[in-house]
């Protein structure tokens, strides 16, 4: 990442000049000190206190990190063949890490889960059929048993297991449960 994409987002988190960012980043990158700029640099960082340099030090940081995982997910999707111009897009514009990993976690290399053995058992079908609300969940079931699904009770388990992967990688749904929280959560101790 160069130095005036890392001071822009910089600058837009604190509300700093992008050019005053600039300057703080260079200086650290230099390996200048927080109190050392903030007294004996000020002509090239505006006059910025050690308050604001520690947050444009701690944001910068974060900034970097930020970049070096968007590459590492870039890498991660390409290597499994399913990058797309439209989600490199936007993971490279976006700078949430919230977001990236949303985006990222369809992605993300995992282990054999309960929905993935429902799957091997031929179950997808009958939890695209619950999704939609068309039949009666039960009655559906029945049409997946035998084989290496014995019951209805398994059949219907396994499509749960699958749902609930399905709405758990949604990135809306995870916003919406997100916004609930924040707006409603009550937190005791």
């Amino acid at each position: 990442m160069n130095i005036k994409t890392q001071a822009a987002v910089v600058a837009a988190k604190t509300g700093i000049d992008a050019r005053r960012v600039e300057n703080t980043l260079l200086l650290l990158q230099e390996g200048a000190t927080i109190p050392f700029i903030s007294r004996y640099r000020k002509e090239r960082t505006g006059g910025l206190d050690e308050v604001k340099i520690a947050e444009i030090s701690n944001i910068g940081e974060k900034v970097a990190e930020l970049d070096a995982r968007k590459k590492k997910v870039i890498s991660t999707i390409e290597e499994a063949g399913k990058l797309t111009a439209e989600l490199r897009r936007r993971i490279e514009e976006s700078w949430d890490s919230v977001e990236i990993e949303d985006i990222y976690l369809p992605y993300r290399p995992r282990r054999r889960t309960k929905a993935q053995i429902a799957r091997e058992n031929g179950l997808e079908p009958l939890a695209v059929m619950i999704m939609a609300g068309r039949e009666d969940p039960r009655a559906a079931a029945r049409k997946f048993t035998g084989g290496k699904v014995k019951s209805v009770e398994e059949a219907l388990s396994g499509a749960s297991d699958i749902i609930a992967e399905k709405v758990c990688e949604d990135g809306r749904a995870r916003n919406a449960m997100r916004s609930a929280f924040r707006r409603g959560a009550l937190i005791r101790s």
